[in-house]
């Protein structure tokens, strides 16, 4: 896996990918068609975000390249890579549960809050991509 030299794109598969952590300055693509929404992308070392119509899907802290991100009503999968360890935050249900999954281990149950942001940590070295999968409980 490699970091999204374009910022965003769709993939064969339908899904999303995006994010460049390499990028010593903040990059922004804006207006990117996906599945009848618009999309925009930040990224940077520092911090990559995703918006979808104006409002929050994506962050981590550092930066990081996210491939084949799939959406639904139950569940959130991807693939992501950075340069280092990073916390990542997701747009959800607000006060659900979800079921964490790390590289195919079972990580835990975790709620959102009142606002439906749910935030995990995840350890990352360059090169080695690790799956996410949030699914509700």
């Amino acid at each position: 896996m490699a970091v999204i030299s374009e910022l965003i794109r769709t993939e064969s598969d339908g899904s999303l990918s995006f994010g460049d952590y390499t990028l010593p300055s903040k990059t922004k693509k804006s207006d990117f068609a996906y599945e009848g929404a618009n999309y925009k992308v930040k990224t940077f070392k520092e911090i990559t975000k995703l918006e979808k119509d104006g409002m929050f899907v994506y962050e981590s802290v550092p930066g990081t390249a996210v491939e084949h991100l799939k959406m639904s009503e139950d569940a959130v999968s991807f693939i992501v890579e950075g340069a280092n360890d990073a916390q990542f935050t997701l747009e959800l249900e607000p006060e659900t549960e979800y079921d964490i999954t790390i590289d195919g281990a079972y990580s835990g149950t975790m709620k959102t809050n009142l606002g439906g942001k749910l935030s995990v940590g995840v350890e990352l070295d360059e090169g080695m991509p690790v799956s996410v999968k949030v699914e509700k409980a």
